[in-house]
């Protein structure tokens, strides 16, 4: 990763070349910005206008800076040191996940989810390997969106963030609440004092999350006729199942059901969960 990150050449006017690619994608991705407009959105997409704007920009970004450097990583990176960072960084996440569902008031995800942090960060070595998962204790992904939609609040429009891509409006309000919460999975990487430490960790965490997508990125490069309409739709709809499942295992005698954890097991793509996002161009 580092000699992706640095090995530039020597020499000043060719140093600056990446970045001249980057200001001239940027300028490239804000007159498309300015064009974008449509006649008839979808009915869940009423901004559809601006968001397909935002999508151009952020894939813009996304190809001109994050994608080649989390393709140079993976290839960089031997598979086992890949899969040590990304588990650490789950676990991470995996806290958090817990902690949503307490406020949800399902206290058997909570207890789940808090024994797989603990069994992760002793046998599994700080996350490093996912013995949880190896003993059937899967992920339960879970977020403060989720918890908003469980106390009744609304989806809201279709909203494409800057440089984080597919969200809600009330998943939009949930991520800057989180990044704002003592507990969040990013919360103990800002915590560090050490300011170049923490920003390599901060870097390393969104190369990573990027790398964890190039598969993802190329199943939808094969088989959408429209990304955009490819991405919202998957994540409408990813949103839309694990909302209405956490509802309906609050009244399980009204509904039929079981008390069961929602893990990723059950089959469902994650395309919300931080550890498995569609791109953040996307």
């Amino acid at each position: 990763m580092t000699s992706v990150l640095t090995d530039f050449p020597d020499s000043p006017g060719r140093s600056r070349g990446p970045l001249i690619r980057l200001a001239l994608a940027l300028t490239t991705a804000a007159v498309l910005a300015g064009c974008a407009h449509v006649q008839h959105p979808s009915p869940n997409d009423p901004w559809e206008s601006y968001n397909r704007s935002m999508y151009a920009f952020n894939d813009t970004v996304d190809r001109a800076l994050l994608k080649p450097i989390a393709t140079g990583y993976a290839k960089v990176t031997p598979q086992p040191v890949r899969t040590c960072i990304h588990n650490i960084f789950g676990n991470f996440g995996d806290m958090w996940s817990g902690i949503n569902s307490l406020l949800q008031g399902q206290g058997r995800d909570f207890v789940d989810t808090l024994g797989r942090v603990l069994f992760n960060s002793t046998m599994g070595l700080g996350g490093c390997i996912d013995v949880a998962s190896m003993n059937g204790a899967h992920k339960i992904p879970n977020d403060f969106g989720m918890t908003l939609g469980v106390w009744g609040f609304g989806a809201g429009p279709y909203f494409v963030v800057p440089f984080l891509g597919p969200s809600t409006v009330r998943d939009a309000a949930a991520t800057a609440i989180s990044f704002a919460s003592p507990v969040s999975p990013t919360s103990a990487i800002f915590a560090i004092d050490d300011v170049p430490v923490r920003n390599s960790i901060v870097g390393l965490y969104i190369v990573d999350t990027r790398a964890n997508l190039l598969q993802a990125d190329r199943l939808v490069d094969q088989i959408a006729l429209d990304k955009y309409s490819f991405i919202r739709d998957a994540y409408l709809q990813r949103r839309k199942a694990l909302l209405e499942h956490r509802r309906q295992r609050e009244h399980p005698e009204a509904e039929g059901l079981k008390q069961q954890p929602v893990s990723q097991s059950q089959g469902l793509p994650v395309y919300d969960d931080p550890d498995s996002q569609m791109p953040h161009g996307q």
